[in-house]
């Protein structure tokens, strides 16, 4: 199947999934006949998944933001010697459980959306890092020799020459950067933050598996989505 046809298929079905989710309740009271209110109504889909992707987006932009230029700095002359500790840093930083994150930032953050953020940027910024990294190797000398040949100043060449011709591989660590941000953002509701993982979080809280099962489709799905939309996108 075509990488288009596929993330399109997904897609609709995805929207339709949720378009149809109030109107299942007969199939989860027969999953689950033991629970009193087995579908999740408490609010709209619709607008967990904004929230859910206004959170995912936020986050890989600031980690795509970090990473490109960390991996910039690291490329370029002196800043070289800073490539380890980056790679150290950054690596330890999505190490750290995005969990145990929001736990260590709540006393500073407080509840809501500013622990989960931080969190996410951490836990999406080395894929970005490494591509960007090795995108920016990856420019043949003989190129830029001939645009300094040309005239052309060091932001100029990084600008127009380095940055587009690395495009490819930094594209692919910001779809990985993405998708992971947009599998991990559901841990942000154990902080408050509204998202596809509210229910999960509120479906464990009440001793409630329909909920935990219907927030962890969706945010799968959503998931397989992203990943398939960004493949299609980036060629």
């Amino acid at each position: 199947m075509r990488p288009g046809l596929a993330f399109f298929g997904n897609l609709a079905g995805f929207l339709a999934a949720l378009s149809l989710a109030p109107f299942t309740g007969p199939l989860w009271h027969w999953l689950f006949p033991e629970l009193q209110r087995p579908l999740w109504e408490s609010r709209s889909w619709f607008v967990l998944l904004g929230e859910h992707l206004a959170l995912s987006f936020s986050a890989a932009l600031l980690a795509g933001a970090i990473g490109i230029g960390a991996a910039v700095l690291a490329t370029r002359g002196m800043g070289q010697r800073l490539r380890p500790l980056f790679d150290a840093l950054f690596a330890l930083a999505q190490a750290v459980p995005p969990i145990a994150v929001i736990a260590l930032a709540l006393p500073l953050l407080g509840f809501g959306a500013a622990p989960t953020l931080l969190a996410l940027v951490l836990y999406a910024v080395l894929p970005v890092l490494r591509a960007g990294i090795a995108g920016l190797e990856a420019v043949p000398a003989g190129v830029l020799d001939a645009a300094r040949g040309t005239g052309m100043g060091r932001l100029r060449i990084l600008a127009e020459v380095e940055l587009p011709l690395a495009l490819p591989v930094i594209g692919a660590g910001l779809r990985v950067a993405l998708v992971l941000a947009i599998a991990t953002t559901a841990v942000g509701a154990v902080a408050g933050a509204q998202c596809l993982g509210t229910p999960i979080v509120t479906g464990l809280a009440n001793g409630n598996a329909a909920w935990v099962l219907q927030g962890a489709i969706f945010t799968a799905w959503l998931a397989l989505v992203a990943d398939r939309g960004l493949r299609w996108a980036l060629g």
